[in-house]
């Protein structure tokens, strides 16, 4: 199938699948005879793999390293079990981060009278200068 097939079945774009192919996250496709790309089933399942895994979060080098574990038969389900553990403490990081973000913006909104007047502690806070 052409990258526009492997797209749509896969639910990538076609700029992505190029991109992952760059970074060899992805084979390189086999080339027809026209220099068009050509991917089989096992390219759209690799690269479901892929969308699943970065819908989830993964960074590229987590995903290269489940990659690995995917095809690697032999794996143990404790070395997925630790990526995605670490994932998930990496998640609830940024959650905090997100939370304190969203809590000092809503104090400064608050504190904000929103008026014709030119002062505004969120521009202050912004700027850095505290006496508005």
């Amino acid at each position: 199938m052409n990258i526009g097939d492997a797209a749509r079945a896969s639910g990538v774009s076609a700029k992505m699948i190029r991109y992952y192919e760059d970074i060899a996250l992805l084979p390189t496709a086999a080339r027809r005879a026209s220099g068009y790309r050509d991917y089989g089933a096992d390219d759209v399942h690799r690269l479901r793999f892929v969308r699943r895994a970065r819908d989830l979060g993964f960074s590229i080098d987590e995903v290269r390293e489940l990659l690995s574990l995917w095809q690697d038969k032999g794996r143990q389900s404790s070395d997925v079990k630790a990526i995605a553990s670490q994932h998930i403490a990496a998640l609830h990081r940024r959650i905090d981060a997100l939370r304190a973000m969203a809590a000092t913006l809503e104090e400064l909104v608050h504190c904000c009278a929103g008026d014709n007047r030119p002062d505004c502690p969120i521009l202050a806070d912004l700027s850095g200068d505290t006496a508005g």
